[in-house]
């Protein structure tokens, strides 16, 4: 793993997990909770993008893509279970 991917992953990472906080009120995050809520949604996206076979563009916009739905989807999960 090269510091370019690693730096890919961060700004996809912060991002996605920028957007997916103003897509899902109620969860406060710092800088580093939205960048680590952003990589954890783009493995999650990625992981069910594959499962259901779904490919939206190429290269780094399915990232980007891929990685805002994962971390909705995160950020769902993290406010269904806090009000538990």
């Amino acid at each position: 793993m090269t510091l370019d991917v690693v730096i890919t992953w961060i700004v996809v990472g912060g991002i996605a997990g920028l957007l997916a906080k103003y897509l899902v009120r109620g969860v406060r995050t710092g800088l580093v909770g939205t960048i680590v809520i952003g990589v954890l949604g783009a493995l999650i996206g990625g992981w069910l993008f594959r499962v259901l076979h779904i490919a939206i563009g190429a290269g780094l916009v399915n990232e980007i893509i891929g990685a805002i739905v994962g971390a909705v989807v995160l950020l769902v999960v993290l406010r269904a279970v806090r009000r538990l």
